[in-house]
């Protein structure tokens, strides 16, 4: 009989994930790939490009997620997102907080990574900050308002949210069979949103959304099929190792702050281990700070006064409130939840949306010269 080695696993886990976030962090510091950028750019200069990037990511991660799960690598039910409890009150408010908040603190969870990578002070108190009421909400006070104010209000539906589970729930057909057909239409819709421009068509544009895109699904793989035992030695039942969950999961900035800020603050504590969430953080700073440094756009950034540094501070809490309400940031319910068709991710996209529209308005009328003056 062969013994599982779990520590062994859970090692081949912790490196494989390391290697592709810093690599994802790379192609981010390199091109520019930033969901708060893409729609500033579209709010502000109707330019389309970057959010291109952000579609043609979404459209390779959902088929990407469909190719793994049909090969039988991975069971998409068994994800952080897909559970049969709907939780939209929670989804709604948490994703517009946290559009708001990435706007004030000049980019969401992955993009404050690569600024650190590239020496943005600045981005630094942000990922304390964030960190911080992260873990707050996670098992704080915040935690209780949370849980009692929002997670209150929930859907229990008859099937797994993500829309394979449902369409076949009401077809009465396959799941696979229907995540195969949603997962061509909508991933190949995304797709082709992102190629339909022939200007979208460089060599940066491409990298990053192919390069995004195909991360999420790497993680995904990793998480799910790497680092999946079937039966545990210690407790004879199914496993994801090295995940904070105990459930498959793929990138995500929100929740990992507040775990990576505790294995720092517990490193003593035996039973603070490195996960695939904190290893993820740490590989996205190495990946910018590499490019960085090898391009020379390595530069010390901090703070231009004093509205400058309350804007980032209440950006990066309103970013770890809402990114752990929503279950996730724009990489966690934006490309890994929204790779599983979850109907949850569908609903977060327009809060997040919403928030940076708000999050615009608010810094285009603070710059706005004052006729009264």
């Amino acid at each position: 009989m062969n013994t599982v080695d779990i520590s062994l696993i859970s090692q081949q886990a912790l490196w494989a994930t390391f290697v592709v976030t810093l690599l994802l962090g790379a192609i981010m510091q390199r091109t520019s790939f930033c969901t708060m950028g893409a729609i500033a750019d579209l709010f502000v200069m109707s330019n389309l490009s970057r959010l291109r990037q952000w579609s043609l990511a979404i459209g390779v991660a959902i088929l990407g997620v469909m190719l793994l799960a049909s090969l039988g690598l991975i069971d998409v039910s068994k994800s952080i997102y897909t559970s049969s409890k709907l939780m939209y009150l929670s989804i709604l408010i948490g994703s517009t907080l946290f559009g708001l908040g990435m706007v004030l603190a000049s980019g969401c969870g992955s993009k404050t990574l690569v600024r650190i990578g590239g020496g943005n002070l600045k981005s630094l108190v942000v990922f304390l900050v964030l960190a911080l009421v992260a873990y707050m909400t996670l098992r704080g006070f915040l935690a209780v308002i949370r849980i009692n104010m929002l997670d209150a209000f929930f859907i229990t539906l008859n099937s797994n949210q993500d829309l394979p589970s449902i369409l076949s729930a009401q077809l009465g057909q396959s799941r696979s069979s229907s995540h195969l057909l949603l997962g061509l239409i909508i991933g190949g819709a995304f797709v082709m949103f992102a190629l339909l421009d022939k200007s979208f068509w460089t060599a940066k544009n491409l990298l990053a959304g192919f390069g995004v895109g195909l991360a999420i699904c790497a993680v995904w793989w990793i998480s799910g099929y790497l680092a999946f035992v079937a039966e545990d030695p210690n407790t004879l039942e199914e496993v994801f190792l090295a995940t904070n969950s105990g459930k498959m999961e793929s990138l995500s900035f929100v929740a990992p702050y507040a775990y990576s800020l505790d294995w720092l603050m517990f490193y003593s504590d035996t039973s603070k281990v490195l996960t695939i969430g904190v290893v993820a953080v740490l590989g996205m700073v190495c990946g910018s700070a590499g490019v960085a440094l090898a391009t020379k756009t390595f530069r010390w950034e901090t703070f231009l006064n004093a509205e400058d540094t309350a804007n980032h501070l209440v950006g990066g809490a309103l970013m770890g409130f809402g990114g752990i309400t929503a279950l996730g940031c724009t990489i966690g319910q934006g490309l890994s939840g929204i790779s599983t068709l979850a109907l949850g991710s569908f609903l977060a996209i327009p809060g997040f949306f919403l928030g940076a529209y708000l999050g615009l308005r608010y810094l285009q009328m603070r710059l706005a010269p004052n006729p009264c003056a």
